[in-house]
């Protein structure tokens, strides 16, 4: 009997701001990188993890999130796997996010995102 299972829960900080794309479908795509610090005993050691949501969280991340927001991200691994130009075979490990839940907000944003959800 063969069992797996796929689940990655983070939390860190967005590493730059972030922008709206669409699929040739027109889903709406949003990939990004959040740092993740830990502290072992004197030494800080930072993990970089990219991200990639889709849809309404995709948008939503987009109007919202700004570079050194904290987030947390549940979703799952997904390998990417692609060729380049010259024929060098490629590929990614990245971070799917299913749930997405923003840590913090300015008053600006806490006021748009309140009026967003009574409209």
């Amino acid at each position: 009997m063969s069992m797996n299972y796929n689940k990655v829960i983070l939390i860190g900080n967005i590493t730059k701001d972030l922008e709206l794309r669409h699929t040739t479908s027109g889903i709406a795509v949003t990939s990004f990188t959040i740092a993740i610090n830990t502290k072992w005993k004197e030494k800080e050691e930072t993990t970089f993890v990219d991200i990639v949501v889709f849809n309404t969280t995709a948008e939503n991340c987009c109007k919202y999130l700004k570079k050194g927001n904290p987030i947390f991200i549940e979703g799952r691994l997904q390998q990417r796997k692609w060729e380049t130009e010259d024929g060098q075979k490629r590929s990614k490990i990245e971070v799917i996010g299913e749930r997405v839940q923003f840590l913090s907000f300015n008053k600006a944003t806490q006021k748009d995102t309140e009026q967003g959800a009574s409209q």
